[in-house]
């Protein structure tokens, strides 16, 4: 599904619409400003924006239905882990592969998990005074797999699928495309492709060419991103 929704977008993307309209066999097609296809939004400005407030829509509206067992007792915080990373994170990361994270994004998951971790792990007590436990403490607690983290590796693994494919595929040749103008000038716009270069980086690979044609190897560097501190 989520090749889908890449190649649906890839395609959208590449294209410049002209025209208000399109005439086919007298069956006039409407343009507009965005749809949903596959419950991903595909808009006319290619701003992922829009489709990860919908999301973070969607996981708050999944933790309020599931509150009442954040806050019972019956449930140990390893089994409100699980309901959180099993239910709530899938709701927020659908097809988030294909999403393009800026500052203002990041901090904006960050926000709604760490709402959650702090429901989950409750606060902690100093000198007989309770706090509000820090990010840091709540990122050790779940051993750094933090949500942006989750996102790298599930992106760095659709790039290795997509780079393992063979070049004859409609997803490899689109991937592999340049369009034949130029980039605006001035500050250019953050790419999909940008991310995976800085997932990379931040991985410190060594000769991710080779590394990402061989699945076993992938997969290592693929666990070590979803911990990357």
């Amino acid at each position: 599904m989520t090749n889908k929704i890449q190649l649906c977008r890839t395609i959208y993307y590449s294209i410049v619409l002209e025209y208000e309209s399109l005439n086919n066999n007298n069956l006039q097609i409407e343009q507009v400003q965005q749809y949903k296809y596959l419950g991903s939004i595909v808009n006319v400005s290619n701003s992922i924006e829009e489709e990860i407030k919908e999301r973070i829509a969607l996981g708050t509206k999944a933790y309020y239905a599931n509150l009442k067992f954040f806050k019972s007792i019956l449930f140990t915080k390893q089994s409100k882990l699980k309901l959180y990373t099993t239910v709530i994170r899938p709701i927020v990361t659908y097809a988030s592969e294909t999403w393009v994270l800026k500052g203002a994004i990041i901090q904006k998951l960050l926000v709604l998990e760490r709402k959650i971790l702090r429901r989950i792990f409750g606060p902690t007590k100093e000198n007989q005074i309770w706090r509000v436990k820090t990010n840091e403490e709540l990122d050790k607690l779940i051993e750094h797999k933090i949500i942006i983290n989750h996102i790298k590796a599930q992106r760095l693994s659709w790039f290795g699928h997509v780079q393992r494919m063979p070049d004859t595929g409609t997803v490899k040749k689109i991937f592999n495309w340049k369009p034949l103008t130029k980039r605006s000038q001035g500050r250019p716009k953050y790419r999909w492709e940008d991310n995976i270069k800085r997932d990379i980086c931040q991985t410190k690979i060594k000769n991710w060419i080779a590394c990402v044609q061989n699945r076993g190897k992938w997969k290592e560097v693929v666990e070590k991103a979803k911990t990357f501190n």
